[in-house]
């Protein structure tokens, strides 16, 4: 059993994209939805819709693609639960040159890394995305 639900949330989308699924379904939490909706503003997911089947609540998070490929190229985890990794507002850098994403978790809620520095704001990093 996969300890850290937000790495096995990384792991599904990276595998569902790799054989074309037009979407993926995970168990619920705020931390992941609160992941997911970054990604989605980003442009990196099409659409986040919480779902609700008896007593279970999930995650259906439809994928993006463009011309047959992917949007997601990489994903990389970067804190865990054994190890995390803070960094302040100004160590916190650009992903591939501004081409990626890095997705944070502050005292103001879950950002991008740029939003992040906008706000003088730094934090846990979650992962980054390109």
């Amino acid at each position: 059993m996969n300890t850290d639900p937000i790495a096995d949330m990384l792991n599904r989308i990276k595998t569902a994209q790799a054989v074309s699924k037009p979407a993926v379904e995970l168990p619920f939490s705020n931390l992941k939805y609160e992941i997911a909706k970054v990604m989605e503003k980003e442009g990196l997911l099409e659409k986040v819709i919480k779902k609700k089947k008896q007593s279970l609540r999930f995650l259906h998070l439809v994928l993006k693609y463009e011309e047959g490929a992917p949007i997601i190229t990489e994903i990389h985890r970067i804190s865990s639960p054994g190890q995390r990794i803070y960094s302040s507002a100004k160590d916190i850098s650009k992903i591939k040159g501004g081409i990626g994403v890095l997705i944070l978790s502050t005292s103001k809620g879950i950002m991008t890394g740029e939003e992040a520095r906008k706000n003088a704001i730094g934090g846990e990093k979650i992962c980054e995305i390109w």
